[in-house]
């Protein structure tokens, strides 16, 4: 299905249409099962609405958020060699951007690709219409020389598309941090997928923060503005503006917390007091003691040992590991070698 989009780029649309009504009804359920658990948890995807997304992009520029920056300057820095390796003298790929969003850090390495004359076609994925139709207006001004097959949809569902339209080697970006929104058993489910979709020669450019200073790693989502607070209170907000519920926001405090032993950051808000919520979308009410929390985010980190890790476990080979000057941070290239035809997990050690 085919969305009439301004944009003369193609725009292959996937996605399911979700009126008002069942995203709403989805939310409401999702609320009301993480409420109703004994540890009490929302999901983290709820805190993009639009000012949950206008907050995000401040917190992005924030001194103590290093993430961004970090990616930035490892982009900036190796893209000569990034671009190389992923054309890698096979001919044409498709660059698949897995989340693309507006595309800030991959139009450097589009950029460059493109002035090392590299045959590849550029393949932006996210769910938002909007926000495809937006970046493809943009790449039309900006690097109009650009072939571009854009997909809106699911990740996996451009996957599957991809493979039955358009063989042919793919280079799959899953850039920022993403990836560490993921539990330990969630990640070898998503990466196990992907692997799925991949043939020798093909290559994944997945970017993952590393393990540091916890106290670095503590105020990046915990800033002295709070920005970060207002975030992740801002759930609360959204409850009450979209689900009817009648949250006291200043009865509640955002808290952040590090595992350095897990290496995952957690954040929370927590009730400051005894108190009942309702939630008219749920039909519900739910209770609060004073001091509970409702877990809102993890953000795991990783070693350097975990980026040989995640490579045996989900049958790719580690080709190069790109950081910054302070090794903050990690863009990390996988590959599915040529001789290999086995099945993810079942490859013996590769180091």
């Amino acid at each position: 299905m085919l969305r009439n989009y301004t944009s003369t780029y193609p725009i292959t649309d996937l996605s399911t249409p979700v009126t008002g009504t069942s995203a709403l009804n989805r939310f409401a359920s999702d609320i009301a099962d993480g409420l109703n658990r004994t540890l009490k948890t929302t999901s983290s995807k709820y805190f993009y609405d639009a000012e949950g997304s206008r907050l995000f992009q401040q917190i992005m520029h924030l001194p103590e958020y290093y993430l961004t920056r970090c990616e930035q300057e490892i982009f900036t820095t190796h893209k000569q060699t990034i671009a190389k390796q992923l054309a890698d003298g096979q001919g044409s790929f498709n660059l698949v951007d897995l989340g693309a969003g507006d595309a800030t850090k991959t139009k450097l390495i589009l950029q460059e690709l493109l002035q090392q004359n590299a045959a590849f076609t550029y393949v932006p994925v996210d769910i938002s219409g909007d926000a495809v139709s937006e970046l493809c207006e943009n790449l039309q001004h900006e690097l109009p020389q650009l072939q571009t097959q854009a997909i809106v949809g699911d990740y996996f569902d451009a996957l599957d598309w991809l493979d039955a339209t358009t063989p042919g080697r793919k280079v799959l970006l899953f850039l920022g941090s993403n990836i560490g929104n993921f539990a330990p058993e969630e990640r070898t489910a998503f990466l196990q997928k992907v692997r799925e979709h991949m043939q020798p020669g093909d290559m994944l450019l997945i970017g993952m923060d590393l393990c540091k200073a916890p106290e670095t790693i503590l105020q990046a989502y915990n800033d002295a503005s709070g920005v970060t607070a207002a975030f992740n209170l801002n759930l609360l907000h959204r409850i009450n503006r979209e689900l009817e519920g009648n949250f006291i926001v200043e009865q509640f405090a955002h808290f952040a917390l590090y595992d350095p032993q897990q290496g995952v950051m957690k954040s929370y808000v927590v009730s400051k007091q005894q108190q009942d919520v309702s939630i008219k979308a749920t039909g519900q009410t739910f209770h609060f003691n004073a001091w509970e929390a409702i877990h809102t985010e993890s953000s795991y980190k990783f070693t350097k040992q975990q980026l040989h890790d995640i490579a045996i476990e989900n049958g790719f080979t580690l080709q190069h590991i790109f950081q910054d000057k302070n090794d903050y941070f990690a863009d990390v290239l996988y590959t599915v070698d040529q001789h290999d035809r086995t099945e993810p997990g079942l490859r013996g050690k590769l180091f």
